[in-house]
């Protein structure tokens, strides 16, 4: 049975650096999997994902334009994936909209479930890499060129990765909380484990 997997955090957290891994693991198991990202996925989403990681705009505007790009990816790449007998892995999905734009922005949370379920598709399995916001700004700080949301001041984050956890509160049975804040080894063997039982 085909899955649609999420990797979640705060930037920073690390997700991107084990998402190609975890999708060779998978490989490795025989599984055909696809690996796509949001805001973007799609040409036109990618287009939405240079304005929205680089042009200043309104809460409302942004939330609705990652739900926009999003309604397009689920259309044009996710489900489109899942009947071929596809998996896919996703850098990034609905949860981030409630962390960064709900809990990080403050826009109304109810109003990003009416979004979301305007989107209507849910992962089968989220993999959030929790991280303290200090050791992921640390990780940052290499960065030469940082996006708007990259450059926000911690408090931002703070709300951001509390987001995650009322997100992850609200759908237990979903989540695998990774420990980000350890080891590549150690967060590696993590996600064996997960790899393990799915």
């Amino acid at each position: 049975m085909t899955k649609f997997i999420t990797f979640e955090g705060v930037d920073g957290a690390g997700k991107s650096t084990h998402l190609a891994w975890f999708a060779e693991a998978l490989r490795q198991r025989g599984l055909d999997v696809i690996v796509t990202r949001e805001p973007g996925g799609t040409p036109l989403g990618e287009q939405l994902r240079e304005m929205l990681l680089n042009q200043p705009m309104s809460i409302g505007t942004e939330a609705m334009l990652m739900f926009a790009a999003r309604l397009e990816h689920v259309e044009q790449v996710i489900e489109p994936a899942l009947r071929a007998g596809r998996w896919v892995i996703s850098d990034r999905f609905s949860d981030a909209s409630f962390a960064y734009q709900g809990a990080g922005r403050g826009m109304d949370w109810d109003k990003l479930k009416q979004l979301e379920r305007w989107v209507g598709v849910q992962p089968d399995l989220t993999l959030f890499f929790d991280v303290p916001v200090e050791v992921a700004r640390l990780r940052l700080a290499n960065n030469v060129s940082l996006d708007r949301f990259e450059q926000e001041q911690d408090g931002f984050f703070n709300r951001v990765r509390s987001g995650y956890h009322r997100r992850v509160a609200e759908d237990p049975q979903r989540f695998r909380v990774i420990d980000a804040a350890q080891t590549l080894d150690a967060v590696q063997q993590q996600l064996l484990d997960i790899v393990a039982t799915i």
